[in-house]
Parts: structure tokens; C-alpha cells; sequence
């Protein structure tokens, strides 16, 4: 089966068409992430939090049904995983600088190098199974770590 944007689960994966440039899919599927998360600036914590769960927890699905749909691994595309990922650097600059657009910019700057280089131990989640699961860690993985990166520049008085 070939990538249907019309198809709803596709359509998520693809990141609603962010993930679909040629060049730097990832990115843009990242940039993608980071505008479909505006509305969570007018959401108290739990909701951002709930947000961020429920984004981690479709995304094996929308992944792996995409990837399987596709047979294919990890396929440039599929972006809902960094939209996730992003979405918990986001958040974490949502909490601890609430004011600050600078805030956004470490957390999409951060991401994208995690996401990238993969240090270890990022670079061993995406070996995980099924595949959605491991299209999935490693960007969370990668969420957490620029997440901790915007707290420490937040405790800092950086940002």
C-alpha cells in the first residue's frame, strides 16, 4: 500500500502534510509539531500534560500502522513521533518559562540535535519492537533529553 494522505492514520503520521518535503523532513515535520502545539499555550498544566501522554500514546499506532501500511521501517515521512517528541520539550518550556518565547526556540533546537546525533541512549530505543514502538522512543527520548536541557537553562535564569 502506498502513502494515502487521505487516509486519516496517514494523514496523522505525515504530520497533516508537515512530513511530506523531500528535504529535511524531519524538520519540517518538527516545525509541523511546534505550530499544532499553540493552542497548548492557553491550557493549564494538566491539560498540557495530558496532551503530551496522549500524543506518546497513539503515536506506536499511527506509526506502525503507517510503516507497515508503507512496508517500510521508519520511513522520512512518518513525523507524528517528533511531533511528540517536541511536544514534551514544549511543555517543559510551557512550566518553567511560561513567558518566554525564547523557551520554544531551545526546545526545537535541542530537539532537533537529540533527535539528529541520537546519543546514546537514544540511538538504542529505536531498535525496539513492534515498530511504531521504535519509531516512537527514540524521538520521545529525544523530547525528554532537550525537555532537561530547557530546565536546566530555565534554573539557570536563561530563559
Amino acid at each position: 500500500m502506498a502513502l494515502t494522505p487521505s487516509h486519516p492514520v496517514h494523514w496523522l503520521a505525515v504530520g497533516l502534510g508537515s512530513g511530506l518535503p523531500r528535504v529535511a523532513p524531519g524538520t519540517w515535520g518538527t516545525l509541523g509539531g511546534v505550530v499544532a502545539f499553540l493552542p497548548a499555550l492557553w491550557l493549564t498544566e494538566i491539560w498540557v500534560y495530558i496532551w503530551v501522554l496522549l500524543g506518546a500514546l497513539v503515536g506506536p499506532y499511527i506509526c506502525g500502522k503507517t510503516a507497515t501500511d508503507l512496508k517500510c521501517g521508519d520511513h522520512g515521512s512518518i513525523v507524528w513521533d517528533e511531533w511528540a517528541g517536541v511536544w514534551i520539550a514544549l511543555a517543559a518550556s510551557i512550566v518553567v518559562a511560561p513567558d518566554s518565547w525564547w523557551g520554544w526556540l531551545f526546545a526545537f533546537v535541542f530537539f532537533r540535535f537529540f533527535d539528529i546525533f541520537k546519543p546514546w541512549p537514544i540511538h538504542r530505543l529505536e531498535r525496539l519492537k513492534p515498530i511504531g514502538l521504535g519509531i516512537m522512543a527514540d524521538d520521545l527520548g529525544a523530547g525528554v533529553a532537550a525537555a532537561g536541557c530547557v530546565i536546566v537553562l530555565a534554573q539557570l535564569g536563561l530563559i
